[in-house]
């Protein structure tokens, strides 16, 4: 058996010419002129070719209500606001990050 041919460099590089990564095609929407993909609907407001397709607020509000529900089940009130101070987080002063230190 005769041994095989290297393959150069540079073929193997022509080769690999197609693998880099390219930036997505974006087009702004004429709706709100938010950044989405091309020929896709807009996830902020959810028209595609000047039709509404879903209605975003309606999932929104749907969305909200069943959390509610999960918390309700949960016997947690989804009115109150979180009052552990464990879970708050600590304030910053910037004066003092800001101070350099001397000797």
């Amino acid at each position: 058996m005769s041994s095989r041919m290297r393959i150069t460099s540079g073929k193997t590089r022509s080769r690999r010419s197609h693998h880099g990564i390219k930036a997505p095609r974006l087009s702004t929407c004429a709706k709100c002129g938010s950044v989405h993909l091309r020929h896709r609907m807009c996830e902020t407001c959810g028209n595609y070719k000047d039709k509404e397709i879903i209605d975003i607020n309606a999932k929104i509000a749907k969305k909200n209500e069943r959390q509610v529900a999960k918390m309700k089940s949960l016997g947690i009130d989804p009115n109150a606001k979180n009052t552990n101070e464990d879970e708050k987080e600590p304030k910053l002063d910037l004066k003092k990050l800001s101070k350099k230190k001397t000797k």
